[in-house]
């Protein structure tokens, strides 16, 4: 019954919406709130993302987040990698990304520790209304020492001009629960 009237929903916005090609040339900072579940620690963290179409298909992508942690603990993750993306309707964009994952905790009076892995990523962008997009992603990252962790991600973006759009995301994933508030830059508008 859920899953219908979602599905409803869905194709009524979609009626009235068009995509026109997704903008993949973009750079986002967000400001967001992160818990880790299995030790109980939570804090605040600032974003900074970015993607660039050097394809019709292809886009690369970098991140780098800083994370100010319970118990003066800090954080930060960095990843870098290339994304294909496909239209399959005019309202919906699918993605899939391959990343290189780099991640240093800093505890105070332990010093700090690092890790890299690998990343992996599908993702769908839905066109709702002119200025409303959503998206929904699984992601995979593998870290060499510090084991792995798949996590949902969901969130919307509303776009004030072509050139700038405000958005919500969430992410869960196996130890980790995080929300971001971001503003988002589109070049090329």
């Amino acid at each position: 019954m859920l899953r219908s009237s979602l599905l409803i929903v869905l194709l009524a916005f979609s009626a009235a919406a068009s995509a026109e090609d997704f903008d993949y040339n973009w750079l986002s900072f967000g400001y967001g709130m992160i818990d880790f579940d299995d030790i109980n620690v939570d804090g605040d963290a600032l974003g900074i993302d970015g993607s660039f179409a050097f394809h019709e298909d292809f886009h690369a992508f970098a991140s780098y987040t800083t994370a100010d942690l319970d118990f003066g603990i800090d954080a930060s993750t960095f990843d870098i990698g290339v994304g294909y993306n496909t239209e399959l309707s005019p309202v919906v964009d699918a993605w899939a990304r391959l990343s290189y994952e780099y991640v240093e905790i800093d505890v105070p009076g332990f010093g700090d520790d690092d890790d890299n892995g690998f990343g992996f990523g599908v993702g769908i962008r839905f066109a709702a209304t002119e200025q409303v997009e959503l998206e929904g992603a699984i992601k995979y990252v593998d870290l060499n020492d510090s084991g792995d962790e798949t996590g949902l991600v969901l969130g919307g973006l509303y776009s004030i001009t072509p050139a700038f759009a405000v958005g919500l995301y969430g992410e869960w994933g196996d130890d980790v629960t995080a929300y971001t508030l971001l503003g988002r830059f589109y070049w090329g508008q």
